[in-house]
């Protein structure tokens, strides 16, 4: 049986954290990584916010990219009381990892994305072809602070 070919389609979940890395960047928080990884699972973005007070604030964010007539109310659902508490246990060791950031004020953020394909209209010569245009429009359909605090 001959090896499956890789898919040429980009990851959307990726493209859907890539949106939200570059809204919260231009809303002044600092990523400090993207899918961080532990045993206990994945978090898709971590953040710092300097802000005002004296102490930082760290977020933990949770994208959920969907199209539209999903299963899980735009990726609301999948935010399940267990998912929580996989996140609120990565967290921990994520703090553990750098005891220097476990005084910082922390939040459990979800970013829900709405993703569209668009049409593509034949191409009658595919060498001239644009490989760079996006084949997907991303929106920031809702950005929920504190979307729960704890498991």
């Amino acid at each position: 049986m001959a090896n499956p070919q890789p898919s040429h389609y980009p990851d959307i979940g990726v493209l859907g954290e890539d949106l939200v890395t570059q809204w919260l960047q231009s809303h002044g928080w600092l990523i400090l990584h993207r899918r961080w990884r532990c045993r206990w699972g994945e978090i898709d973005i971590i953040a710092q916010h300097n802000g005002d007070t004296p102490t930082p604030r760290l977020a933990f964010v949770e994208v959920k990219t969907r199209s539209r007539g999903n299963w899980d109310a735009g990726g609301r659902n999948a935010i399940t009381p267990q998912k929580q508490a996989k996140l609120w246990r990565t967290a921990e060791v994520f703090l553990a990892k750098y005891p220097y950031k476990a005084d910082y004020s922390c939040q459990f953020d979800v970013a829900l994305v709405h993703v569209v394909a668009k049409k593509t209209r034949a191409v009658t010569n595919p060498e001239a072809t644009d490989n760079s245009s996006p084949r997907y429009e991303l929106n920031l359909q809702d950005y929920i602070v504190s979307a729960f605090d704890q498991a």
